[in-house]
């Protein structure tokens, strides 16, 4: 699933409000027991390792010149939420851009 976040900041900006801010993406995931874990292979690119529920999703947020790309690996058992998913990577995803 790709989810697609249009910005208007600079790629350094989105870096650094992205690396500042990565350890809030556990605050929004629903039950609050969901362990979240981040790297960073290269400047563009986070991967996320996600365990909630006894459930494990691995993703990617690519930053692009004008968006910011959630790809998140969501398994075949789990197709069915992926419009409450991506809304809520939109809704999220968005907040994780703001100025803090």
């Amino acid at each position: 699933m790709r989810v697609p976040i249009a910005h208007q900041l600079p790629r350094e900006e989105v870096r650094r409000r992205l690396h500042s801010r990565s350890h809030e993406i556990s605050n929004f995931i629903p039950g609050g027991m969901a362990q979240v874990d981040t790297a960073w292979p290269d400047e563009d690119t986070m991967t996320l390792a996600v365990k909630a529920m006894g459930q494990g999703i691995t993703g990617r947020v690519l930053i692009e010149e004008h968006q910011v790309v959630f790809e998140v690996d969501l398994p075949a058992a789990l197709s069915f939420v992926e419009p409450m998913v991506a809304g809520a990577i939109r809704e999220k995803g968005q907040k994780l851009l703001e100025k803090k």
